[in-house]
């Protein structure tokens, strides 16, 4: 049966024939429709994946970037660390330092005090094992022995017969020594200004000429001097010649008057007591460490003695024009310091001496008293 007339399908107006052509119809609308819709949906997902694409490349190079950053930065740190923690152990290193001093007496313990407070000056950390042989030489190699076998990192010998008996127990610990005239004529280094081996310090050579034109000058009517010195100190005899040089350049003779030992010294200065116008006593250790009997025997008999160092005349002697022990040790510290913080090559370290401007004039007024002489014009 056929109709006729107008009819709304899917929303379009078409001529309505016959239910089968309407629906044939609407299937194709919505066929159509549903293609567009695809199309559209396509194109949405499209772009948003695009956008989702984009985004996440920038999150994701974002954090590659800082944690490249914070690496290098974490690595920069570590080293800055690492260094720091380096330098704090070096800074905070505790050296392991020996002392072997022949005797005990002014000048010695005066050069033991400065370079103890060379080494407090430049703030180093360190331990120290103060010995002292108490003027036995067998004790001297028994305490070398001792401090070698210690693993010391540096040793400080006071006096010739304590270096020599330190030199003979290393060759490879770093030694410094003090009080000690010469060096190389002592058989401790090669040359005082290449010591060439692992020996190096200060030498306590005082002016010995000046000494004896003090002399000369308090006595100008003098005579015969008495030269006073161990004989068992190479130290001594090194100065002992130096001193008759000097004395009969001054047109006067020299004789000399050696000891062994301390035990022997009241009967050798008895012995001088009417054989000579004055004693002229070097920076002899044995000489030094008894000169309240040296200077007994002599004041007792009118005879003044001249010294080698400022700790000898303070003890009884008349006087000195002679070095700071304690400036000498001081030098020495300064030594240690360079050798154990800067690596200094003791090898390549010269023997030093103290200036001429560390050499002072001492009088003990008490004994140019009680000798008679008038000390008043060296001032």
């Amino acid at each position: 049966m056929k109709l006729t007339g107008w009819i709304f399908c899917s929303m379009i107006p078409i001529k309505f024939r016959s239910n089968e052509i309407c629906e044939e119809e609407e299937r194709l609308v919505m066929k159509k429709t549903a293609k567009v819709a695809s199309l559209i949906l396509a194109g949405a997902m499209m772009m948003s994946l695009t956008a989702c694409g984009s985004k996440p490349a920038e999150t994701t190079a974002a954090p590659e970037t800082t944690t490249a950053e914070a690496a290098s930065s974490a690595a920069d740190t570590k080293a800055e660390e690492t260094t720091a923690e380096a330098a704090g152990t070096n800074d905070g290193k505790q050296f392991k330092i020996g002392v072997l001093q022949l005797v005990q007496h002014s000048a010695l313990d005066a050069a033991n005090k400065g370079f103890i407070q060379a080494l407090d000056d430049a703030g180093l950390n360190y331990t120290v094992d103060q010995q002292n042989a108490s003027g036995d030489q067998p004790t001297c190699q028994t305490i070398a022995s001792k401090l070698v076998n210690d693993g010391d990192d540096l040793i400080l010998a006071i006096a010739t017969p304590a270096a020599q008996a330190v030199a003979g127990a290393t060759t490879d610990i770093p030694i410094l020594l003090t009080a000690v005239t010469d060096p190389a004529a002592s058989d401790l280094v090669e040359s005082n200004d290449v010591p060439g081996g692992n020996v190096s310090g200060t030498s306590d050579l005082t002016p010995v000429k000046e000494q004896v034109d003090l002399l000369k000058q308090i006595l100008p009517d003098a005579q015969t001097i008495g030269v006073l010195y161990c004989s068992a100190e190479s130290n001594s005899e090194i100065q002992a010649k130096m001193a008759r040089e000097a004395i009969e350049a001054k047109g006067m003779k020299a004789v000399d008057y050696t000891v062994s030992n301390s035990n022997e010294l009241q009967t050798v200065v008895t012995s001088m007591v009417g054989n000579v116008d004055a004693i002229y006593a070097p920076t002899d250790n044995t000489i030094a460490a008894g000169m309240a009997t040296v200077a007994m025997v002599a004041s007792d008999n009118g005879i003044p003695v001249i010294c080698g160092e400022e700790g000898m005349v303070n003890a009884g002697g008349l006087a000195t024009y002679g070095i700071d022990y304690f400036q000498l040790g001081y030098l020495t510290g300064q030594q240690a310091v360079r050798i154990l913080t800067e690596g200094a090559d003791i090898s390549q370290m010269p023997i030093e001496y103290l200036p001429a401007d560390k050499c002072n004039l001492t009088v003990n007024e008490d004994t140019a008293a009680a000798l008679g002489i008038d000390v008043s014009g060296l001032k």
